[in-house]
């Protein structure tokens, strides 16, 4: 009688072995450098004391340049009792390996930092020149925009974030200066007419603006040439709002009777909509807020104009065309901006580090412009005659 046993294993699988438990790889903590805004009498800052706490307890060094947040009301004092570290010398915030900045670093700033330095801020493209790529290549950093962060649904996730901001300021700005040229309230009153507010763009911020607009009590009307986005704000607002594809003839039409007109359209290498002519015939003291100035014009006769002198008078058209117009609410601002990037940052941590999520996340690497002194942004790339390289091809 045979006392073979019959097995599908191998004497060596049948063999105790050791058991394997997952280790999941923690990215190494590293230091989050935040230099004191420089440019735009900037007044948001990218992180507040509350942040700068979770961080700390996670294991991360902080650097702030004193007076970061006084232009949001918040005190070294905050900072350093959440455990971030004070310091007067950019130098210092300048070199630590993550920096979080609003506006992008200027030419001298870019000199304070080392090599292969993770850089995460505004891009603001139409204010960039080529100088400003090519010094931040001889530094081979690696360069986040916030226009081009992406969440795990394909979504703008800061660009939305800020935008809802934006299109709510926008009407409340409008609301001001409509009130110091003519002295008309944005919103009607029994016996006397709403003033009329036409909104370029029917993305987040034109999504924004409408609220905060409808909640006023203005008489509103959206141009957008995307159906889709028509059809989506029309559904949000109940329909309330007369809506329309950018048609010269209808559109002219429209700003000859605007009190407010808000650009929330972004042009990027495209002409503007709004012609200087259009712009002639509009009422004298009406108001054009050009939200998205700095990625583009959407109205022809508008240009930049600063914290300090936010407005210019043409053709008797009060022009705004300030490209942080959410830094008149720094506060609000700061916070939004600091709740993005807390979950931004402790996201990376649990997921290995921002190197292990180049490999393994595509929407990380859409959020670069830049990879290690490489220009990985075709748009870019175009308008300031840089090389292309596609980032695919340098983290697989």
């Amino acid at each position: 009688m045979s006392t073979n046993i019959f097995t599908p294993f191998t004497e060596e699988e049948l063999m105790p072995k050791e058991e394997k438990l997952e280790v999941i790889k923690k990215g190494k903590q590293f230091s989050i450098g935040i230099p004191k805004e420089t440019c735009l009498n900037e007044r948001r800052t990218c992180i507040t004391p509350d942040a700068v706490q979770v961080l700390v307890e996670h294991g991360h060094e902080i650097i702030i340049e004193s007076g970061s947040g006084e232009g949001s009301f918040f005190t070294d004092l905050q900072y350093s009792e959440s455990g971030a570290k004070i310091t007067n010398d950019p130098k210092e915030a300048f070199g630590q390996d993550l920096i979080l900045k609003v506006n992008p670093p200027t030419e001298d700033e870019i000199e304070y930092m080392k090599p292969n330095t993770y850089l995460v801020s505004a891009l603001q493209i139409n204010l960039r020149d080529k100088e400003y790529f090519l010094k931040l290549a001889e530094k081979k950093i690696n360069a986040i925009a916030f226009e081009f962060i992406v969440d795990e649904y394909k979504q703008l996730a800061l660009v939305r974030l800020i935008g809802e901001i934006a299109g709510t300021v926008s009407i409340l700005y409008a609301s001001e200066l409509l009130a110091l040229s003519n002295g008309l309230m944005l919103g009607g009153i029994t016996g006397v007419r709403p003033a009329e507010v036409v909104v370029l763009g029917a993305g987040i911020v034109g999504e924004f603006a409408t609220k905060a607009a409808i909640g006023l009590g203005a008489s509103v009307k959206v141009f957008d040439n995307s159906l889709s986005k028509l059809r989506r704000l029309h559904t949000i607002v109940d329909s309330r709002v007369p809506t329309s594809i950018i048609d010269p003839k209808e559109l002219s039409k429209s700003l000859r009777r605007a009190d407010v007109v808000i650009g929330a359209l972004p042009r990027l290498n495209m002409t503007p909509i709004v012609t200087e002519d259009m712009v002639m015939k509009m009422k004298k003291g009406s108001v054009i807020i050009d939200i998205t100035i700095d990625n583009g014009k959407v109205i022809e006769t508008s240009e930049l104009t600063t914290m300090e002198d936010p407005y210019v008078i043409k053709h008797g058209v009060i022009h705004c065309g300030l490209p942080n117009l959410t830094s008149r609410m720094p506060r609000t601002t700061t916070k939004a901006i600091s709740n993005f990037f807390l979950s931004y940052i402790l996201n990376y941590d649990e997921e290995g580090g921002f190197e292990n999520m180049l490999i393994r996340k595509n929407e990380m690497k859409q959020s670069l412009y830049m990879y290690k002194g490489r220009h990985t942004k075709k748009i870019i790339c175009d308008r300031f005659g840089l090389t292309y390289h596609d980032i695919n091809l340098l983290i697989f």
